[in-house]
């Protein structure tokens, strides 16, 4: 429902509703719906407005007032997965894969401030001029990205990224074509068996959901350290569990914890798995470290356009936090990550698990990889319909090789 109601109509009530407002008391949001449905009716005795109209201008203001404005109503929609507002005139959203720009706007710049304190306020972080970048999380677990001015030229930028109320499965991937069934059935025996697994995929590949769905095999009575920049994993089946979240320095530029603090605090809190979000820098030393002491079954997750281009980022990342010969760093990358899944957003918008591959070792220079299962568009007569990625992950003849940890878990060698 959307009306292009007059402005000044909206003011107007505005007003009527400052008059009826007792500052010296904290109101609720049912007597402030009730305040606002008030003053909606007072303003119709004077100018007609309709049902729609009255319902659409009680659920406006009270979002103006209470909640994040106009983008209250995108928040509520399940089948908006991004909003993306550039400044207070531009907003865009993702639907299916579909990007597209919506007749909205900010009342002006403040109003979309105010909307972006509402949001960081509550998990404790700050943004402001001297501090114009910060990552953040609504209630329901979605993902905030926030750029002010003057690093935003066009800004304020706002960026949610949504996921769904319930977490996605298994089997729903499957459906979808994300993965295939005896992939998830391999997947599934390989977490359970304490494989170190690491996803790697480009922007909005689907990392994040599919290491969530790979977390939620892991048998319920195992401990779970997860560390992540912004809480967004929701693992369902495991009670023992504990959730750790970056804090920014303070205006002070102090109070800062990292990544890596996180990780080093972690291991000292027993954990049978730990959970890295995302590495994007120096705290891939820590994670590989943790992998290779003991930690088995840890799980991450990082941005590359392949496998390879994933350990030489990894490999980067690692230079940051210590001068190590390359030779040693990728020898620890070898021992340290037993399987790495490469998950890609095709030209149909669809995301697909593209490779599956066994890290079996480092060997004249090189981490070597055996491929298990490969992504093969479909080409000529399959290929039904041109605007659809059609293909399927197929398993390669190679042999599984590092048998050892499922032989130790006592599940089928066979994969």
């Amino acid at each position: 429902m959307n009306f292009q109601v007059e402005p000044g109509l909206i003011q107007d009530i505005k007003r009527i509703i400052n008059e009826n407002l007792d500052l010296q008391k904290e109101l609720g949001d049912e007597e402030i719906e009730e305040i606002i449905t008030r003053a909606v009716f007072e303003k119709a005795r004077e100018t007609y407005i309709s049902v729609e109209e009255k319902q659409y201008l009680i659920s406006y203001i009270f979002n103006s007032m209470r909640r994040l404005d106009i983008i209250q109503p995108l928040l509520d929609d399940p089948a908006v997965t991004e909003i993306m507002v550039n400044g207070p005139e531009h907003i865009f959203v993702e639907r299916e894969g579909e990007i597209s720009q919506l007749p909205l706007a900010f009342a002006d710049r403040e109003k979309l401030e105010d909307v972006i304190q509402s949001i960081v306020s509550k998990v404790n972080r700050t943004v402001n001029e001297a501090s114009p970048i910060v990552d953040a999380r609504l209630a329901d677990g979605s993902r905030v990205s926030v750029v002010l001015t003057p690093i935003a030229l066009n800004g304020p930028i706002l960026t949610i990224r949504k996921f769904p109320d319930k977490p996605m499965t298994m089997e729903q991937f499957i459906a979808l074509g994300t993965v295939s069934e005896q992939a998830a059935a391999v997947l599934e025996r390989l977490v359970k068996a304490k494989y170190n697994i690491f996803i790697s995929g480009g922007t909005s590949s689907g990392k994040t959901t599919f290491l969530n769905v790979l977390s939620n095999f892991i048998p319920a009575d195992e401990r779970i350290v997860t560390i992540e920049d912004s809480a967004e994993l929701q693992i369902t089946n495991v009670k023992n569990i504990v959730r750790l979240e970056t804090r920014n320095a303070n205006t002070e530029g102090k109070g800062q914890i990292t990544m890596r603090d996180l990780i080093k605090t972690s291991l000292r809190m027993r954990p049978d798995r730990i959970i890295v979000g995302e590495v994007r820098g120096e705290e891939a030393l820590d994670m590989l470290q943790a992998m290779n002491t003991g930690h088995d079954g840890s799980l991450s997750t990082g941005h590359a356009n392949s496998t390879k281009d994933m350990f030489s980022r990894l490999e980067t990342m690692v230079l940051m936090a210590a001068a190590l010969p390359l030779e040693a760093i990728r020898q620890q990358i070898a021992s340290a990550i037993d399987l790495i899944i490469h998950l890609g957003r095709l030209r149909d918008k669809s995301r697909r698990v593209l490779e599956i591959s066994e890290v079996v070792g480092y060997q004249n220079g090189e981490i070597k990889l055996n491929p298990l299962f490969v992504f093969r568009e479909a080409e000529g007569p399959k290929a039904q319909d041109p605007g659809k990625v059609e293909g399927t992950l197929e398993r390669t003849p190679n042999r599984f090789l590092r048998t050892y940890k499922l032989k130790m878990a006592g599940l089928p060698e066979e994969v």
